[in-house]
């Protein structure tokens, strides 16, 4: 029997997905929350450097779990479930965005022109 999450906000963040998912046929949000009702261990962890080698200038990218430094130069939208704070800093100085993944899913429900990094 799997353990149910204890963080409230992870909690009501999978729930969100999950129905986002359902209710606009968006079959991304479900592999987000899938993502993020695994282990903590086998969240994502992603370097701005990986951004910066796999996303497009202008692109929205979403990261399961959490994004570390490094270095960035497109301008780019990212969602994540946490930022470290050079991250955070980085991707604002680059002229992108940081955004809480809660937000993503409201601003673009069907999840078009997103892409998912791990």
């Amino acid at each position: 029997m799997q353990r149910r999450k204890t963080n409230p906000r992870l909690i009501s963040l999978i729930d969100l997905l999950l129905s986002e998912s359902a209710k606009n046929n968006a079959r991304i949000w479900k592999v987000v929350a899938e993502m993020l009702a695994s282990r903590r261990r086998s969240w994502a962890e992603v370097s701005l450097n990986k951004i910066e080698r796999y996303a497009k200038d202008g692109e929205t990218v979403v990261v399961p779990g959490k994004v570390l430094g490094g270095e960035i130069k497109k301008k780019v939208k990212v969602a994540a479930f946490s930022f470290s704070e050079s991250a955070k800093n980085k991707i604002l100085e680059a002229g992108g965005k940081c955004i809480k993944i809660e937000d993503l899913v409201k601003m673009n429900p069907k999840g078009s022109g997103v892409r998912i990094l791990v």
